[in-house]
């Protein structure tokens, strides 16, 4: 395994490893939304997003476990949304992760609620790190205000809005770019912020950390557009050609496959070149823009 990978795989245990002991436990009378929540959360991933925070603060002078909690609570938050991003009231998708998707598993209001309980216990765990004294107030409140910034209606919730309103539609360039950068990139730039935040690094390494994820950002979901129309419902663990079923322009169709992944290639370049000559200048992070953008799955 290569230095960049035995890294990656490190973080990914740690975070696999932490994830369960933030979910509720015990039984409970609503044992079975805490059953739905841990099903989605628990149920595989990548975990760049938490991957992210993590190195982004190791790399400002942070340690791992100081940034672990905002970590996971980044899971929860990413989780929530593809619970409600595969309702039938949105992209209507049986498959997540290569099994149920959990409003399949547990029905349509325990999926609702199983996403909103996620989505409150990701706050609920940042927040409560003021208890633990291991943070500053200013810190704390700081990478909550980020990650609320993130998902908002100028974040997550705007690009989806954007989304459902231009099905069937055309769209410009201009407004896909901002549709994915509010619907996907948002969540990826507030997790490397966050991991600076909790590192105590100064605004111009955070506008660095900002940019870098800005473009990798993009550089995801244009990778998802291509695999959604050249890979298989079995390599990527959900439906394939859903974009193009339900009638949405994606980078593929809007600019066809070799263009999206000559623009994949340029993005990963301005991500390089934003971190070249800062402390975040490592080879983790280059490594990891390259991995994301060249991803078969």
């Amino acid at each position: 395994m290569s230095d960049y990978g035995q890294k990656f795989d490190e973080y990914y245990r740690a975070v696999e490893e932490a994830l369960p002991a933030f979910l509720p436990q015990g039984d409970t009378p609503q044992k079975t939304v805490q059953e739905a929540m841990a099903y989605s959360l628990l149920g595989g991933g990548k975990r760049i997003r938490a991957v992210l925070c993590l190195a982004f603060c190791e790399l400002c002078g942070g340690t791992r476990e100081a940034a672990m909690p905002f970590a996971c609570a980044i899971e929860m938050v990413h989780a929530y949304s593809l619970i409600h991003d595969d309702l039938p009231c949105m992209d209507d998708d049986d498959l997540r992760r290569g099994k149920p998707s959990c409003h399949i598993q547990y029905g349509e209001a325990l999926a609702v609620l199983a996403g909103d309980g996620l989505l409150t216990l990701g706050f609920e765990t940042i927040l409560s790190q003021y208890y633990t004294g291991k943070y500053p107030p200013q810190v704390i409140a700081r990478a909550g205000a980020e990650l609320a910034a993130a998902i908002g209606t100028a974040g997550m919730i705007g690009g989806q809005v954007m989304d459902i309103e231009h099905e069937g539609k055309p769209i410009s360039a201009g407004d896909l770019n901002i549709l994915h950068s509010m619907k996907t990139g948002a969540l990826i730039r507030a997790s490397a912020r966050m991991g600076c935040v909790v590192a105590g690094a100064p605004d111009d390494v955070i506008a660095r950390a900002d940019k870098y994820a800005k473009n990798i950002g993009i550089a995801f979901q244009i990778t998802d557009d291509i695999l959604d129309v050249t890979s298989t419902e079995e390599k990527l663990g959900k439906p394939v050609e859903s974009d193009r079923q339900m009638g949405k322009t994606t980078y593929a169709t809007l600019y066809g496959v070799e263009k999206s992944r000559q623009i994949v290639k340029d993005l990963v370049l301005e991500a390089d070149l934003s971190i070249k000559g800062s402390v975040l200048d490592d080879p983790f992070l280059y490594r990891l823009a390259d991995q994301l953008a060249q991803r078969d799955c």
